[in-house]
């Protein structure tokens, strides 16, 4: 965790409303940190409808290997969140660690381990010494509130620079329903599933199957659509909980109800908030930047030609230096592997034109462009010339400062 906060940062934290049903504690543990908390609670009053995504690597951490075991139960009454340590590539130990916890918070909050669910964050391939929760697991219970998002979210921070919240509202039925969500994030962030370590509350009364499809097509243009640096985590998880304690509120069953319109968009807008606080809270970062990429064969193929673009270092370091370097742009989509034709192709920073079916645009102004890219926030865009699809992401510049963070990491 940073003590100089990004420049890129929200300038106010969002006043969080208490969600009936949970609520939410911190501690510290000293499982890495020392003079911080390390360890959150969420703990439901009653069992709440769950669902989440996960990383797609192939070398998960333990907590997600037990989520997913267990997602499919879709109810939950206990989430367990520690920093500093992600129990990743730790094999035996790590499964053990995540039974033990689980058993823990069972016993404290009274319910079954299947309810239990986990996430780690920090350094790989370092045991979790998953007994130094023993100690706070009963005051979590006890000093569990629901005003604790907040505090919830910076117990979770590692290299973040601030904490990432975001609410909103939404009618379903004739009833005002809330959602609440928080993030961590800054650095190994390509998540092509959801993000980092994201969590997602409601008190909608929404059954899990409908929460796990609005989940789902949730990530697709919000968690991943953003990336710092290419590297996907081996803890990358997203949960959203649904504990359904709004009064008047009617049950959902189906992702496909009507009624769920407005509750989606609401949804939609915390998950696409939280990304883009990840983003520019990049480790290092100095610049938001949106790739936009337009004309392309198919929305897929925008996809990928962007992610080419904004996973570019190339790229990424040309932006840190102000420097409206179009023949890295091009670089970056000549490899992407996606139709492209060289004489077809323009391109823009910050809403200026450097680039023309092929060549530098003829009345290019380097002044224009060099204030353009002075800004904090850049959008690059490319058109393609070959069809109507068209996609974003999010990414950041590349500084000396992300070099430095992560050459001091682990030690």
């Amino acid at each position: 965790m940073s003590t100089t906060i990004s420049p890129l940062a929200p300038k106010t934290t969002p006043t969080m409303p208490a969600i009936a049903g949970v609520r939410l504690a911190t501690a510290a543990a000293g499982i890495r940190y020392q003079g911080r908390t390390d360890v959150m609670l969420a703990v439901f009053d009653e069992a709440a409808s769950v669902a989440g995504v996960f990383t797609r690597s192939k070398c998960p951490s333990a907590p997600v290997e037990w989520c997913r075991a267990r997602i499919k139960g879709g109810q939950a009454r206990a989430l367990v969140v520690n920093s500093g340590n992600a129990n990743a590539f730790t094999g035996k130990s790590g499964r053990e660690a995540c039974a033990f916890t689980a058993k823990l918070t069972a016993g404290a909050v009274g319910c079954k381990m299947t309810e239990v669910f986990l996430a780690s964050t920090g350094v790989i391939g370092e045991p979790l010494p998953a007994q130094a929760l023993d100690g706070v697991m009963a005051r979590l219970v006890a000093d569990a509130t629901d005003e604790g998002y907040v505090d919830a979210a910076g117990a979770i921070m590692t290299t973040d620079t601030f904490p990432k919240l975001a609410t909103a509202s939404a009618r379903l039925g004739g009833t005002t329903v809330t959602i609440n969500g928080f993030a961590k994030g800054a650095g190994m962030i390509a998540p092509d599933m959801a993000t980092m370590l994201a969590f997602v509350f409601t008190d909608a009364p929404i059954a899990a199957p409908a929460l796990q499809t609005l989940l789902r097509e949730g990530v697709v243009d919000t968690f991943n659509a953003v990336t710092i640096d290419g590297d996907t985590s081996t803890s990358d998880t997203l949960l959203a909980f649904a504990t359904g304690a709004a009064r008047g509120a009617p049950r959902i069953a189906r992702a496909n109800d009507p009624r769920l319109v407005p509750f989606r968009k609401a949804f939609n807008a915390v998950l696409a908030d939280l990304a883009e606080q990840v983003a520019r809270d990049g480790e290092g970062a100095r610049k938001l930047v949106e790739i936009v990429v337009e004309g392309a064969v198919s929305k897929l193929s925008a996809r990928r030609v962007a992610l080419s673009i904004a996973n570019s270092p190339l790229v990424k370091t040309a932006i840190a230096g102000e420097d409206a370097n179009w023949g890295r742009v091009v670089m970056a989509v000549g490899k992407a592997g996606e139709p492209a034709d060289r004489d077809r192709l323009s391109i823009w920073f910050g809403g200026i034109r450097v680039a023309h079916k092929g060549a530098r645009d003829p009345d290019y102004d380097e002044a224009a462009v060099s204030a353009a890219m002075q800004k904090p926030e850049i959008t690059l865009k490319v058109a393609l010339g070959l069809g109507k699809g068209r996609d974003r992401v999010l990414t950041c510049d590349l500084t000396k400062e992300y070099v430095a963070i992560n050459g001091d990491y682990r030690s």
